[in-house]
């Protein structure tokens, strides 16, 4: 799991980083926004439900989010061409933070909706901060189906959980994971949207 996770906060730094660099920012915004974007989520989860800030006390994560965002920063003309794998790794990072970030609510005693709500803003909470501060409407506003693969994702992790003894906790975490992965990757190829506003 903690590899997963480095890999995942190494995911969304350069997420972030491209975002900036697509911005012609300078690399301290490149890092700065690379850095948000890894560190966020998993911050607001923290902060909302009161536990250590993670990356103030595992300097793991703030590194690796640090070198995958200056690994962007000069090398950004060859990795825009991975932006499919890109898209696969940021559905895989997605799946993988919503679901501990949902875990880690229930541990901390907080109700199913209240886990689900801190599930998907570990996963999405990241991005959004990335799109603000490079003035984009946010992403999780414009792809209905990232907020939506998540919370779907949420939901089976806190409903579960009342059954864990019987499914296993691996079982669940897994299935979780792969149901937010499927979902975001399905709506990415058939480019699922919800109903908009006819003008």
């Amino acid at each position: 799991m903690l590899v997963a996770e480095l890999v995942g906060t190494a995911v969304f730094a350069a997420s972030g980083a491209s975002a900036a660099v697509g911005k012609r920012l300078d690399l301290f915004g490149v890092v700065v926004i690379g850095v948000l974007c890894a560190l966020g989520g998993g911050a607001t989860r923290d902060l909302l439900i009161g536990s250590d800030l993670l990356l103030l006390t595992d300097w793991r994560y703030p590194l690796v989010a640090l070198v995958a965002s200056m690994i962007v920063f000069w090398f950004h003309p060859a990795l825009s061409r991975m932006r499919p794998t890109m898209l696969v790794l940021d559905a895989a990072g997605l799946a993988l933070f919503t679901v501990v970030g949902t875990e880690k609510g229930l541990d901390f005693g907080l109700a199913v909706y209240a886990a689900c709500i801190v599930g998907v803003l570990s996963g999405i909470g990241g991005g959004i901060l990335r799109d603000v501060l490079v003035q984009e409407i946010p992403a999780v506003l414009r792809e209905d189906f990232y907020a939506m693969a998540a919370a779907i994702g949420a939901v089976i992790v806190a409903v579960g959980a009342r059954w864990e003894s019987i499914i296993g906790h691996w079982t669940l975490a897994l299935t979780a994971i792969a149901t937010i992965f499927v979902v975001r990757l399905l709506a990415i190829r058939f480019r699922w949207e919800a109903p908009k506003p006819n003008f």
